[in-house]
């Protein structure tokens, strides 16, 4: 969380659309049975929260 803290609001807003889109990528992937690793999803989902969390934090 410390180093989400030092990046710039920009930074922040570009890799929570990039998290997003992969996330959005795995469900796709998740659906045709091309997932191995269920946990996966789980992890990104938290990095998810991880960003919009630090995003609102900034915004304060």
């Amino acid at each position: 969380m410390k180093e989400l803290l030092k990046k710039t609001k920009a930074d922040i807003a570009k890799d929570l659309r990039e998290k997003e889109e992969a996330l959005r990528a795995w469900r796709f992937a998740l659906s045709g049975a091309k997932v191995k690793n269920v946990r996966e999803g789980r992890a990104m989902r938290k990095d998810i929260a991880r960003l919009h969390s630090a995003l609102s934090m900034k915004s304060e």
